[in-house]
Formats: structure tokens, C-alpha cells, sequence
């Protein structure tokens, strides 16, 4: 390994195309020791309330994550340690028994929406990416995925983005793309951006 892992950040709204860019990434640099670490499996443990109470949590909110054990995780990561992820049920609206272990590596790709809402989060990302997409084309991909990956209806989706997604991105989320060192329009398809960044986090490990 390096001396410190090189630290990725890759935040935007819902439905932007974060994983995307994050699998390019991924996909660029393969020759090197990666780890990809989600703020979606950090969502809080809800296993102490009844199914409607987990229903009715707002998931978009920066409390809905619990960003101490992320903090905690990631510092260890950086520091050389292996970690045990949390599985998070999207069925289930809960934090499953299961976990997933992760060793330390040369690049560590850290995704989520409010990834840059946290100050320690912030702080530890030497590139931090902004993935901009419209609200409509983050819909339609919402609504794929959901639907596709996490037993919604269709209904259940478009109502929970009404109420509660888009208000959320346009309170905390967007206001954080000041923070970003690189925004990416088009999500993965900007193969230019995906490029730029694949050189840049090259230069730094071969330092």
C-alpha cells in the first residue's frame, strides 16, 4: 500500500448517476487496489420500531445516517485496518445482521448522498466529485431502481420524491456541490470527466 490511501468522494442527488461514475472510476484504475465504501449501508439501525415507523423515516435527511460509524470506518480504512460494513435491508427498512469486510487499499471510493454534509466526512476527501443530473432524469432512474432492486411500487416511489427526495436535495444536498472540487454533468456518460479523474487519482498514487 501507499503511505495514505488516496480518498474519493462521490456525492449528487438520488438517482444522479453517483454509482456510475463511481464504477468508471473503478473501472479505469483496476490495475490498482481499490475500496468502495456507501453511505446508503450506513443508514441508522430501525430494528427497534414497528414496520410503519421505519416506513415513515425520512431517508433523505442527513439524520438518517448514522455518520459516526462512516467517520469511524473510513478513518480506519485510512489508517491501515479492515472493517466490517453494514448490509442494509432496503426491504425491510433496517439494518440487516449481516456485514461485509473490507481491507484498506491504495484508493478508497467513498459514495452517498450527503457525503459532503459531514465536516469529518468532508474533511478526509482529497477529491471531492459533484455528479449533477436533472431532477426529472434522477425520477425516471428512482423509479427504476426501487421498483427493480427494492420491491417498491411505482406509486410509493413517486410519492416518497414528491414529499420528501426533492425537498430533502434541494435543502441539504445541492448546497453542498460548493464544497465539490469537480463537477460532473451526465453522470458516467461524461467519459471526459471520468478520464480527467482517472489520470489525476493515477498521478497521485504514483507519487
Amino acid at each position: 500500500m501507499v503511505n495514505r490511501p488516496i480518498v474519493i468522494g462521490v456525492t449528487g442527488g438520488s438517482g444522479s448517476g453517483k454509482s456510475s461514475v463511481s464504477k468508471r472510476i473503478l473501472q479505469s484504475i483496476s490495475t490498482y487496489s481499490i475500496v468502495l465504501l456507501q453511505q446508503d449501508s450506513y443508514y441508522k439501525d430501525q430494528s427497534h420500531l414497528d414496520f410503519e415507523e421505519r416506513l415513515a423515516t425520512n431517508y433523505d435527511h442527513p439524520f438518517a445516517f448514522d455518520n459516526d460509524l462512516f467517520y469511524e470506518h473510513l478513518n480506519l480504512l485510512v489508517n491501515g485496518q479492515s472493517i466490517e460494513e453494514p448490509v442494509y435491508d432496503f426491504e425491510q427498512y433496517t439494518r440487516s445482521s449481516q456485514t461485509r469486510k473490507k481491507d484498506p487499499r491504495d484508493v478508497i471510493i467513498v459514495e452517498g448522498i450527503l457525503i459532503l454534509d459531514d465536516e469529518r466526512i468532508r474533511n478526509m476527501l482529497d477529491i471531492k466529485v459533484y455528479v449533477e443530473t436533472d431532477d426529472d432524469i434522477r425520477l425516471a432512474r428512482r423509479i427504476l431502481r426501487d421498483v427493480r432492486d427494492r420491491g417498491r411500487s411505482v406509486e410509493s416511489v413517486i410519492q416518497q420524491y414528491v414529499d420528501v427526495v426533492k425537498p430533502m436535495f434541494h435543502q441539504f444536498i445541492e448546497p453542498t456541490k460548493r464544497y465539490a472540487d469537480i463537477i460532473v454533468p451526465e453522470g458516467g456518460y461524461n467519459q471526459v470527466a471520468i478520464d480527467l479523474l482517472a489520470t489525476k487519482i493515477r498521478s497521485i498514487v504514483n507519487e
